[in-house]
């Protein structure tokens, strides 16, 4: 059991951020103050950032009221890590959905505060728990830094001798005051593949509306995505850094609720919009090598 008094003697900043007993028991870093007022939480279980609440604005992020807070169990909402693969492992129905990394506990390495901002860096390391699925060798580090803006950096090291070929994926809810009210843009002409559609290599000219359930996954794309929320009256900005997928997905009304970690009512509340290596583009790290895909995210009044 990770003890929270003795990771607040280690890396808590009085008055700025504190590693506290979060939801189900789990270990969290609570920031509670950076310089212009911003607060946000990440979870050690998954590396998993919960919260992000800049100053003078409404939580960001989204989480389930009806989500798991178990350690074998994904958080539902908020932004999970996706790794070593996306979706159902082919081949091994037995292995936990979008990989292990987002039920497994992660390491806490450091706190600072600087300029304002607070710095968050986590770290999960191949274990026996990961090479029960996964051989490969390797160090992952979830780099999150609260200010003005969320950046959040994904840093794998391949620690072996020979290459990687991974999936990854920034799986970001976003709080929307109703997904029916939104407009997405950035992503217009680049080419998507949907199930739920049954389509592959299909595009449109026009910013994408919400009005069914949306599982898309656009390829080849590394643009900056806006989503416009005329409920809450803001605009939600993601750039993305060394990600050339972009998943766009909410569950509507039926697939709600087919999830029991998922409140039958909730799914006008969020939209995914993800930073994501996966599929068809997939990211490749040489033996020793470090690769680093992150996202940027602001928001300004519309």
């Amino acid at each position: 059991m990770t003890d929270v008094t003795l990771l607040n003697k280690q890396f808590g900043i009085p008055g700025v951020a504190q590693i506290v007993t979060g939801n189900g028991g789990l270990p969290a870093v609570q920031v509670t103050n950076t310089n212009d007022g911003t607060t946000g939480t990440i979870y050690l279980h998954g590396g998993h950032v919960t919260a992000w609440k800049p100053a003078e604005n409404q939580e960001v992020l989204w989480c389930s009221k009806n989500s798991w807070w178990e350690p074998d169990k994904p958080i539902r909402g908020g932004v999970p890590i996706c790794f070593p693969w996306f979706g159902a492992r082919e081949g091994d129905a037995t292995a936990p959905s979008h990989g292990f990394a987002r039920i497994l506990p992660w390491e806490l390495e450091s706190v600072n505060s600087q300029s304002g901002e607070v710095t968050v860096v986590v770290s999960l390391k191949s274990s026996t728990a990961t090479r029960k699925y996964w051989p490969d060798k390797f160090l992952l580090r979830h780099r999150v830094t609260f200010g003005p803006e969320l950046v959040m950096q994904l840093e794998l090291t391949n620690l072996g001798n020979t290459p990687m070929i991974v999936e990854e994926a920034q799986h970001t809810y976003f709080h929307v005051g109703d997904v029916r009210q939104i407009r997405i843009t950035g992503l217009e002409n680049v080419k998507y593949i949907s199930s739920v559609e049954n389509v592959r290599d299909k595009s449109h000219a026009h910013a994408i509306v919400i009005e069914a359930e949306t599982d898309r996954r656009y390829v080849n794309t590394t643009g900056t995505i806006v989503l416009e929320d005329r409920s809450l009256n803001r605009r939600i900005t993601l750039k993305r850094h060394n990600s050339k997928t972009a998943v766009v997905w909410n569950p509507w009304i039926a697939k709600a609720k087919a999830m029991p970690d998922f409140s039958d009512e909730e799914w006008p509340e969020m939209m995914c919009i993800e930073t994501a290596n996966v599929r068809e583009l997939p990211a490749k790290v040489g033996p020793q090598e470090t690769h680093v895909m992150a996202s940027r995210i602001s928001v300004q009044s519309m």
